[in-house]
């Protein structure tokens, strides 16, 4: 049976710091050093949003680090990459499974992330709102041209008005704010809280994780997100796409 990492994040969207209790590390093939715990806040790189990076301290006779510059999980487990720092000969004995560990996610880098995150699910709010008759796809909520896809299309005469009508609607809601919950519940409490629709990835008889923005219908989502809708601060709508059936509607947040 697969070792599976609990995510503390789904369970506290917010929570930049925690404890944990290391398992093991190792080297990969390609040389970086894994570490690997019972529990993480760390986002891994995944459903369209980028990893978290940050600091696992290691707390024995003497105190010493490892630096997360990536994070990626695979079968449910996740590894944390990155290096030891303030080390010294021998530390690699002081490295038993089961001692405690303290967890520090880079704040900055996750509010961001969150913020981008929460702006694509605002859009598929917006893109109701507006009368546009798409189907929310995948989306890609990283800060190098985050942009949200969805099948059918915007007639090439519209695709102007309907991306103003789309920042002014994002942006009204914005500032109308609305608190951010998730929640782990069953197919049916899911389908009903997201209007009645899930996506075919979701399978009957599954309890997804639900995200819902203030009063509007939520999505299934794995991520994190802002506590509140305000907390996006602003969002620009940049450009709207439509090829062969499908539309890639690209936005970006406020600094």
């Amino acid at each position: 049976m697969t070792f599976v990492t609990k995510l503390e994040y789904q369970d506290n969207l917010w929570k930049l710091q925690s404890h944990s209790n290391f398992l093991s590390y190792f080297q990969g093939e390609d040389g970086r050093l894994a570490v690997v715990l019972d529990s993480t806040i760390f986002h891994p790189q995944g459903g369209g949003q980028p990893y978290d990076t940050g600091v696992i301290t290691f707390s024995t006779d003497h105190d010493f680090e490892f630096v997360v510059n990536d994070v990626r999980s695979k079968d449910g487990m996740v590894f944390h990459y990155g290096f030891f720092k303030n080390t010294w000969e021998g530390f690699e004995s002081t490295l038993k499974k089961g001692i405690h560990v303290g967890l520090n996610v880079d704040a900055s880098r996750r509010n961001l992330n969150s913020r981008l995150h929460s702006a694509g699910h605002l859009l598929d709010v917006c893109v109701k709102n507006v009368g546009l008759s798409l189907e929310p796809g995948k989306g890609y909520h990283f800060p190098d041209g985050p942009f949200v896809e969805y099948k059918g299309t915007v007639p090439q005469n519209d695709m102007q008005n309907k991306q103003v009508e789309l920042e002014l609607e994002a942006n009204k809601l914005i500032s109308k704010g609305g608190k951010v919950s998730a929640a782990v519940v069953s197919y049916e409490e899911a389908s009903e809280l997201c209007g009645g629709w899930l996506p075919d990835y979701i399978h009957k008889g599954s309890c997804p994780r639900i995200v819902k923005l203030g009063d509007h219908p939520g999505c299934p989502c794995g991520g994190t997100h802002v506590s509140d809708i305000s907390e996006i601060g602003s969002m620009k709508v940049s450009q709207i796409r439509t090829k062969k059936g499908m539309t890639k509607i690209f936005y970006n947040v406020g600094s």
